[in-house]
């Protein structure tokens, strides 16, 4: 289990992995504390490269790189074009050409600033840049600070589905400043809380109490993201490489909710709301296949409805490129589905005995009467 320390309002969770060791900090208004903890983790060249979008850039990008200047370091910034689009290996080489031709080599590091679609771009490019660099998570979305940026997978999406090119590089460190989260739209703050719902229904059950309690109200984070992210990091310390199993169980809702979001587009639906179409789908075939009591199954789909979150498909919306989508996802394996779905809220497991059928047949009922 991770360790988990709290000091005059920060949490810290450090994860022990079988080659790596690295801090979450979660806290307030913690941006420019950035140079205090690279030193703490020590190892750090004085170059780095800061990724960011065009979005979080102008918003809080002087906030990291102002005292790292004035704590001696080069900074060369990056600013790639906000949404999903920027996930792909087109941008990927763009910015791993610019970091050549500014004479960045292996003994540099790269900071990733922004949601996940940054920081599964920029933790790419640190896997893949001369064969690998370090670099820091700095997630400013509620689904990069409870989901993505712990855990080590990178990656970037291809016309033919999401995340289908990647590499586990684990960060050296992870700062998730909650008052980045204060500046999102109400759209991209709810869609976030797919994820932490996720965690409730296969992991914490008295989380969805709490949810239910606070709802969208954007008060006291610091014990939400933290609890989230410990969530996150003991799965991750159980199966870093998703080797026995354990750590598939953090796909509940993805194998539907990835094909939805590839044959929408990327861009139409947020990660989190097509998250929120596949967490339904998932709930209504644990009902079926593992007898997931049905009064639970409608409190998950409430409190997703409580986020303002999708829970039926645009009748545009095709069910034969939906199909086609989870067919290529890397959840399926020599044609077979390996599926999450509940027991009971808070206890998951990942079956084999669920037909694509069944799933084709969950999608369909997503379209409503």
């Amino acid at each position: 289990m991770p360790e988990i320390s709290e000091d005059d309002g920060v949490t810290r969770i450090s994860l022990t992995l079988d080659q790596d060791r690295y801090d979450v900090i979660v806290g307030e208004a913690i941006l420019a504390n950035l140079p205090t903890h690279l030193a703490e983790v020590g190892g750090f060249r004085k170059r780095a490269v800061l990724v960011t979008d065009s979005n979080v850039g102008p918003l809080y990008a002087d906030a990291v790189t102002k005292p790292l200047r004035a704590a001696g370091y080069e900074i060369f910034e990056i600013t790639v074009p906000a949404g999903e689009a920027s996930k792909s290996m087109e941008v990927a080489t763009d910015v791993c050409r610019q970091m050549l031709r500014a004479g960045f080599d292996r003994k540099s590091f790269l900071i990733a600033l922004g949601g996940g679609v940054v920081g599964d771009l920029a933790g790419f490019v640190a896997a893949i840049f001369q064969r690998g660099i370090p670099f820091v998570q700095m997630p400013t979305t509620v689904v990069a600070q409870v989901d993505s940026s712990v855990g080590g997978k990178t990656g970037v999406n291809t016309p033919e589905g999401k995340n289908l090119l990647g590499a586990f590089h684990q960060p050296r460190l992870v700062l998730a400043d909650v008052a980045t989260l204060q500046s999102l739209p109400d759209r991209e703050y709810n869609e976030g809380f797919a994820e932490v719902i996720k965690h409730a229904a296969i992991r914490d059950a008295s989380l969805l109490s709490l949810l239910e309690r606070v709802g969208t109200r954007r008060e006291n984070l610091v014990p939400l993201i933290a609890r989230n992210v410990a969530i996150k990091a003991a799965i991750v310390e159980e199966d870093e490489r998703e080797t026995t199993g354990v750590r598939a169980l953090l796909n509940f809702g993805h194998t539907v909710g990835h094909g939805i979001e590839n044959a929408a587009g990327y861009g139409r639906m947020l990660h989190g709301e097509a998250i929120s179409l596949g967490l339904v789908a998932a709930v209504r075939l644990s009902v079926a296949y593992s007898h997931l009591n049905q009064k639970i199954a409608d409190r998950l789909i409430a409190v997703l409805k409580q986020f303002e979150l999708p829970t039926s498909l645009p009748s545009d919306l095709s069910r034969h490129d939906i199909v086609e989508a989870m067919a290529r996802d890397k959840k399926f394996e020599e044609g077979a589905v390996r599926f999450v779905l509940l027991k009971s809220l808070g206890d998951a497991f990942v079956s084999a005995d669920v037909p694509i059928t069944a799933v084709e047949d969950a999608v369909l009922t997503l379209y409503g009467p």
